[in-house]
């Protein structure tokens, strides 16, 4: 889907969009709850949907009212079919709660997550009697988890760590999770053991390690999910642009790594920084974006935006030559130009959401067409919207 979005300046008041970051996790610890959970602030993106589908296929009952979502119900029984669509949080934190359950658990996906792989469960898993098998864009588990010691890399994806977090506090005994290289991305750790603790289970936090008691139980709850920094790095991003835009419905005290957004959009106005996205990968989009209108800047930490929705690196380095920016791409930096201007040709979203919202702040300079703007449904189904509330219009082609 094509989307012509016409050159202005955006102002106005909008309100952040619900954490996504936290709308996951505490939907899944609702669903690991004994009695009926309430969970206000749930989007109708495609990542809710994913983990909704997955709750489901767990046996638990729930309904969805609008923003609110209730949840009730049992485990299931038989093979168990997760359907995770692209999202990579639902797919690497569910696994370890489908492996509770015992029996054969099938998980499907878009192909493009499927190829991001589970390569970190497989080697953590492997000495235990736990398969993990792919056919096509198909995983199927075989066995069951128990307490034990594990290890795994903390530099690869906290996600990993996350789903363990979530399983190891249901098994009957205790056990040990050891990080064999320094955990990057941490706060999104930090957000699950929040979660975990609001739904009364604790992780104790070690060097380096996690202690996880067994028998432990999730408790039902009422709660709202906090407004997403994440997302609201966009629509502040306008505010570089000549923009005078509000963004309100945050938690300034939010344990979210994405807040750090502020601090250095304050550093893209001021020069050309040298700014390192290792704990904060998914702005990198909108990093390099702000950067290529401003003074440019170097990033590092950069590596792990090859294994997100799409090689976030290499598909900005692509769009923005259409606007006459170079990017120098390297394993672990970028080097972002300036003197961005408007594009010579259409843009490509790469079905990627925060590639097309990034596209998109620059498109409300220029003027221009983007590729593929449906993939916000991933994360942010109704960023155009809000766009068009603060003034910017945009229409489909």
């Amino acid at each position: 889907m094509k989307r012509k979005i016409k050159s202005g300046i955006a102002k106005g008041v909008v309100k952040a969009p619900p954490s996504k970051s936290y709308a996951h996790r505490l939907l899944i610890a609702a669903a690991l709850a004994n009695g009926e959970s309430e969970i206000k602030g749930i989007s109708k993106s495609a990542d809710m949907e994913a983990t909704l589908n997955c709750i489901k296929a767990l046996g638990r009952e729930f309904t969805k009212t609008g923003d609110t979502v209730c949840i009730n119900g049992k485990i299931n029984e038989g093979e168990l079919v997760f359907n995770c669509l692209e999202s990579g949080s639902t797919l690497r934190f569910m696994i370890p709660i489908a492996l509770l359950t015992g029996h054969r658990c099938k998980f499907t996906g878009s192909a493009r997550l499927m190829e991001r792989g589970v390569e970190v469960y497989e080697q953590a898993f492997k000495e235990r009697g736990i398969t993990i098998s792919k056919n096509g864009n198909e995983l199927f588990l075989d066995g069951q988890l128990k307490p034990d010691t594990y290890s795994m890399p903390g530099n690869v994806s906290s996600q990993y760590i996350s789903g363990l977090l979530f399983a190891l506090p249901l098994l009957n005994g205790d056990s040990v999770l050891n990080l064999t290289t320094p955990l990057e991305s941490a706060p999104y750790v930090d957000i699950t053991i929040e979660c975990l603790k609001t739904f009364g289970v604790e992780i104790v936090r070690g060097n380096n390690s996690y202690y996880i008691r067994g028998n432990q139980s999730y408790k039902p709850l009422h709660c709202d999910v906090t407004g997403d920094y994440s997302n609201a790095a966009f629509l502040d991003g306008f505010n570089l642009l000549g923009g005078d835009v509000s963004v309100f419905g945050l938690n300034s005290d939010s344990l979210q790594g994405d807040k750090v957004y502020l601090e250095y959009y304050e550093q893209l106005k001021n020069g050309n920084p040298v700014i390192d996205i290792s704990n904060c990968p998914d702005l990198g989009p909108v990093l390099f974006a702000l950067a290529s209108v401003r003074n440019g800047a170097t990033f590092t930490g950069t590596k792990r935006l090859k294994i997100k929705e799409s090689d976030r690196a290499e598909a900005m380095k692509t769009e923005l030559s259409k606007m006459g920016v170079c990017l120098d791409v390297q394993e672990n930096s970028v080097v972002v130009g300036c003197g961005a201007k408007a594009p010579t040709e259409e843009l490509y979203g790469h079905n990627d959401h925060r590639i097309v919202m990034a596209l998109s702040l620059l498109l409300s300079r220029f003027g221009g067409v983007i590729d593929g703007c449906e993939a916000v449904c991933k994360s942010y189904p109704d960023f155009f919207e809000d766009m068009a509330s603060l003034g910017i219009e945009s229409e489909i082609i």
